[in-house]
């Protein structure tokens, strides 16, 4: 089958603007419940684009760790490549994507750390082997397989089982001015409404042409 013949026919839902929420934190909260009980595999994991200064784009999967009227939260290493590019433009966009549901959902905005006690709560609460772990890797670095498991291996031992957690890991929040959401229709006429944050900070609502 050649590639361009791969096609999905979208028919399962409809999104109308009588039926979208007040806000787009609950509509949010009602979409991700949704792929919650349908079983979505990692329903949180989203996918985080950032750019230099220079504009040079890059992306990869994270995982949602927490959201609420604030905003997006997740945890990453700060020396990382992200982190870097956060550092010098801290705008970026995530995007969830949840196939059985034929739904997507984009989220643009600022960008910038949660507080340390934050990060220290979420990193306390990970099993013991991801906590080391964020002290193993030097994340974004060159390294061999040898280097990185014998890396496991001496802080495994010198960490003990409470590692505090280290200075250069962390959350981020991203706050959203922009919200989307995509739902997979026939003929390829989707829904897209989307929710816009002005200056005074209040909600517009538009659809969007597919």
């Amino acid at each position: 089958m050649s590639v361009a013949d791969i096609r999905q026919n979208y028919e399962k839902f409809e999104l109308l603007e009588a039926s979208l929420a007040a806000d787009p934190f609950e509509q949010f909260t009602l979409w991700f419940n949704d792929a919650l009980k349908a079983g979505v595999p990692e329903a949180n994991a989203m996918t985080l684009a950032t750019t230099t200064l220079a504009g040079r784009p890059s992306a990869r999967i994270v995982l949602l760790k927490g959201f609420d009227a604030q905003g997006f939260v997740f945890y990453t290493n700060y020396l990382s490549r992200k982190g870097h590019e956060l550092a010098e433009n801290p705008c970026a966009s995530l995007l969830f994507f949840w196939p059985a549901l034929e739904r997507q959902v984009r989220i643009e905005g600022a960008i910038e750390k949660v507080s340390p006690a934050e990060s220290d709560e979420y990193f306390h609460s990970r099993p013991l082997g991801s906590r080391i772990g964020a002290w193993v890797s030097p994340q974004s670095q060159p390294i061999t397989r040898a280097e990185l498991e014998a890396r496991a291996a001496q802080l495994t031992e010198s960490l003990g089982g409470e590692p505090p957690r280290p200075e250069h890991w962390g959350g981020y929040r991203l706050a959203p001015d922009r919200v989307e959401f995509w739902q997979g229709r026939p003929s390829r006429l989707h829904d897209r409404l989307v929710f816009q944050r002005d200056a005074g900070q209040a909600w517009s609502r538009v659809r969007l042409a597919p």
